[in-house]
């Protein structure tokens, strides 16, 4: 196995800069928009920053309990501490902390806010179905998103979303413009409130499709992250598959279980319906076994 330390992603990095430029912009002009429109939102925005500071804060901790994961010790799972801690060192991170997810779906994520407070949870299925090698260039693919830091900026940037998402249905039953108008006011609060909440689906809209984008290619940054550690495109190429692969013999009450972590997940884990695939978190598989097959192509010319 050739040992690199992981580099920077330029690209990465730009384009993490750029959706969080772009989201600051849009929701700064849309607190401008509900302040001209003369929305009462401070409790709302007290809402949002409590909010905003337990996903920060808590992030790791709300993941793993809505996936169900659980923190391992050294001496409860002494091989998959090794295998982490051993390529945590070449990427040069600390060794995040462990957590296994007792499910016989195959899949693995990570979670945290920082290099220092993060965690690589893994199933059980996946540490039964890959060999050695496999299970490296999965926990490298996880290991890449903490060093990249897009765990941290994904859980900021989502909450901009969920702040939209919020505002949208709290429109649709709460008053905001006050009570005791008389019909021309209340036809005048209506079109108003309709117009804010209107605004609200577009900035919500949005977000999520700049979040979406770059979900899809910081997975294409792990996996080039995990290939270069590992020194192994084809071996990363083979988990997916047998992931992939495995997943789709899965039930779907099962999948449907786990669900709420599937943006985490190396492979996601969707019912196969239509409306489930309309909006991806991940690129598809065959566009990442590409990028895995050029690299390998590159690493084996002389």
């Amino acid at each position: 196995m050739i040992s690199r330390h992981l580099q920077a992603d330029g690209q990465l990095t730009l384009r993490m800069f750029i959706v969080m430029f772009v989201l600051t912009a849009t929701y700064l002009g849309f607190l401008a928009f509900l302040a001209a429109a003369g929305v009462d939102f401070i409790g709302l925005a007290f809402f949002a920053v409590i909010m905003m500071g337990a996903q920060y804060f808590f992030s790791d901790k709300l993941v793993l309990l809505s996936s169900g994961a659980h923190e391992v010790s050294p001496e409860q799972a002494p091989e998959l501490h090794a295998r982490i801690e051993r390529l945590a060192q070449q990427m040069g991170i600390p060794k995040p902390k462990v957590a296994i997810m007792e499910t016989d779906i195959p899949n693995a994520f990570a979670t945290g806010r920082d290099l220092r407070n993060s965690v690589i949870a893994v199933t059980t299925g996946i540490m039964s179905r890959l060999d050695g090698p496999e299970l490296d260039g999965v926990l490298a693919h996880e290991l890449s998103h903490i060093a990249n830091r897009d765990v941290m900026v994904m859980t900021i940037a989502s909450f901009f979303s969920t702040i939209a998402f919020f505002l949208v249905r709290w429109l649709m039953w709460m008053p905001f413009l006050g009570g005791g108008r008389r019909d021309g006011d209340r036809d005048n609060s209506g079109s108003a409130m309709m117009l804010v909440w209107f605004v609200s689906i577009i900035v919500w809209a949005i977000s999520m499709l700049l979040l979406r984008a770059l979900s899809r290619y910081r997975e294409l940054a792990a996996d080039r992250g995990a290939a270069l550690t590992t020194g192994a495109p084809s071996t990363l190429a083979s988990a997916l598959q047998k992931i992939s692969g495995a997943i789709a013999r899965i039930p779907q009450q099962d999948l449907r279980d786990v669900q709420g972590a599937s943006a985490f997940f190396i492979i996601p884990v969707t019912s196969r319906e239509f409306w489930a695939n309309l909006v991806s978190t991940h690129p598809s598989l065959e566009e990442r076994l590409r990028q895995l097959e050029v690299m390998q192509a590159n690493m084996e010319r002389p």
